[in-house]
């Protein structure tokens, strides 16, 4: 098989200009390759597997798009790592593949350690690699993530390719729907998952495949901090482009452990587990502890707990919790504060902006929050956070101008839309120049909707489930459709962050 990218694999000698590159075309040579991996492996075919991945690993269009996604698309772009390097433009991009491409032995170079706060006060590591590092890391995921998402067991939902969080909190919802007779649930956290799995466990379980040396080097690559080096003797690089799927794979098989009597919902490294009574989880909670101890990890026991649904739970930002019979999800309670909070805080530090700059800012938030949460019990919640942005906008319009009457405030900027008197507003210009007036977001307008979860082990590298990804995507497109119109009525451009 041939790469057909340019001149195909191998193409050392030239590289066309970066902002010509047929991607349309790149990306269907990488899916195609993905497809036969994930294939073969379906069918055990093993030795074929092996030869597809080496295939992969030498794809000019692998490399191609991988370069493109660690430079132009991922969040990390402008964060370099301990070599200081940033490739942000098309002249560096098409160096930095030209450098990829000389036949050397790679050498991989230690992460550059920071720290991001949690909501908790706390702060996460992360080991931020070099551009080189990273854009490596995705040529070789592209070679190894196929043949495991043929693999992966059903009920994982994080950081896998048509999968997300929705997935797995309609999951939770359908085991403990009102007919169910599920009631208790064991909440566990791994207490740092990421950086305590055990190299060994993950080096087993990729076996002897094309690239497995690059891979352990990642693992034992240390980071730097304050100048000084550490080495790394367990745990993946919270940062890296590949660590995520190594955690998955160190995680995976715990659905089969725990068996078909109880029900099983995993996001990388959070999970819970339902049963019909607390008796049956108190017993598989220490199997549970020494499964997670030969991959060197445990449970954190001030936030592991076993709790009936009568009485809720969080998980993955919602809040799970039987009323009347019904499980209901909700948007979890700190959510809901911290947005009205980061929200009202923007306005008070912001009161001398026209009323058009804080309708192009607060729509955007108040948008995608909206549509994250809006396949759950939230038309409530979507009500409570409208009247306390209503009353932060108005609390703005009175500071700015404290001599006027509030009679002359409200003519000045509220106005009267879809039946409501008191709707915010701002005249601005379309991109052609006419006038257009933009209105703030009413959540309680968002049509909340029951969402459809993926259905068992369906993975987008499954060449069989060519029309359903197709209706899916469709589907999916359709509702980015409504997004982008509500998003163009404030006359301001979105940028989409995958994940």
């Amino acid at each position: 098989m041939k790469d057909k990218a340019l001149k195909g694999i191998g193409a050392k000698e030239h590289l066309l200009d970066w902002d010509s590159i047929p991607w349309k075309s790149i990306e269907k040579n990488v899916r195609n390759l993905r497809q036969r991996i994930f294939r073969a492996t379906r069918e055990c075919q093993w030795n074929k597997v092996r030869s597809l991945m080496k295939l992969m690993l030498r794809s000019f269009s692998n490399l191609l798009l991988s370069v493109r996604k660690v430079t132009q698309q991922n969040k990390g772009r402008k964060t370099a790592g301990i070599d200081n390097r940033l490739v942000l433009d098309s002249k560096s991009r098409a160096r930095l593949v030209r450098q990829l491409l000389k036949n050397t032995p790679w050498k991989v170079s230690p992460g550059r350690r920071i720290y991001i706060p949690k909501a908790n006060g706390k702060r996460r590591p992360l080991g931020i690699l070099t551009i080189a590092d990273r854009a490596t890391q995705a040529v070789v995921k592209n070679a190894l993530e196929p043949s495991w998402e043929a693999q992966f067991e059903s009920y994982s939902y994080g950081f896998r390719p048509g999968r997300s969080c929705r997935d797995a909190i309609e999951h939770c919802w359908i085991c403990l729907n009102g007919w169910s007779r599920q009631r208790w649930v064991l909440d566990a956290d791994i207490k740092g998952a990421f950086d305590n799995i055990n190299h060994q466990h993950i080096l087993d379980r990729i076996g002897k495949i094309p690239g497995r040396e690059m891979i352990k080097q990642w693992l034992k690559a240390g980071y730097v901090e304050e100048e000084r080096f550490h080495a790394t003797t367990s745990g993946v690089q919270q940062g890296g482009v590949i660590s995520p799927l190594l955690a998955n794979i160190a995680l995976d098989g715990m659905q089969s452990f725990i068996g078909p009597t109880f029900g099983f919902i995993r996001y990388a490294d959070d999970f819970v587990v339902t049963a019909r009574s607390k008796e049956e989880l108190e017993i598989l909670k220490p199997k549970l502890e020494t499964w997670l101890k030969a991959r060197g990890l445990e449970l954190n026991e001030e936030k592991t707990r076993i709790v009936s649904v009568l009485d809720g739970f969080d998980f993955l930002g919602f809040h799970i919790q039987h009323f009347q019979g019904k499980c209901l999800t909700k948007p979890q309670k700190g959510k809901v504060l911290a947005l009205v909070a980061k929200l009202k805080e923007w306005l008070r530090n912001h009161t001398p902006v026209s009323p058009e700059v804080v309708i192009h800012h607060l729509n955007p938030i108040l948008i995608g929050w909206a549509n994250f949460y809006k396949h759950s019990a939230s038309k409530r919640i979507f009500g409570y956070v409208d009247s306390q942005i209503w009353m932060a906008i108005w609390k703005w319009c009175l500071n700015r101008h404290p001599n006027k009457s509030k009679g002359w405030v409200k003519q000045k900027y509220y106005t009267s839309f879809k039946g409501r008197q008191w709707s915010f507003f701002a005249r601005t210009k379309d991109r052609r120049g006419n006038d257009k007036i933009s209105y703030i977001t009413t959540l309680s307008d968002i049509k909340v909707t029951r969402y459809g979860k993926v259905k068992g082990t369906a993975s987008p590298d499954d060449p069989s489930l060519k029309e359903y990804w197709e209706r899916r995507k469709a589907k999916s497109n359709k509702t980015l459709l409504v997004v982008r119109d509500e998003l163009l009525s404030t006359n301001w451009r979105l940028e989409l962050i995958e994940g």
